[in-house]
């Protein structure tokens, strides 16, 4: 994030002092008015050409970026899917381990029925 802001800066400073250079060239420089002119219009298109490289490089490094942005995403997506998949199988296996604990515990043991009398059984 601080990459963008600080070629933002330099771009602003780019242009700001291209054209604080040529207008100061054209108003220091002894010329008629038409060569003056013609200065201007080439220094435009020199500073219009350079404008549009540098803008073309900073699309070129947003489609980068952006790039790689989406492939990140997608693999911190698959990982978070894998993760998730661990996570219900550790819980699937929890769950039937607590489900056989719960019936064990619920249902007296073979022994015990033996053992205990039944109602209204006479005891000997």
């Amino acid at each position: 994030m601080a990459d963008r802001d600080e070629f933002g800066a330099f771009l602003v400073g780019f242009m700001i002092g291209g054209l604080a250079g040529a207008v100061t060239a054209l108003l220091l420089a002894p010329q008629s008015g038409e060569e003056t002119r013609t200065l201007i219009k080439e220094k435009a298109i020199e500073l219009r050409d350079k404008a549009t490289d540098t803008l073309e490089d900073a699309y070129e490094k947003a489609e980068e970026a952006a790039a790689e942005a989406k492939s990140r995403a997608e693999e911190l997506a698959k990982v978070a899917r894998q993760r998730a998949e661990e996570i219900g199988r550790r819980g699937q296996v929890v769950l039937e381990e607590q489900k056989a604990k719960l019936v064990e515990t619920l249902q007296p043991s073979k022994k015990e029925k033996v053992d205990k009398p039944a109602k209204g059984a006479a005891v000997a």
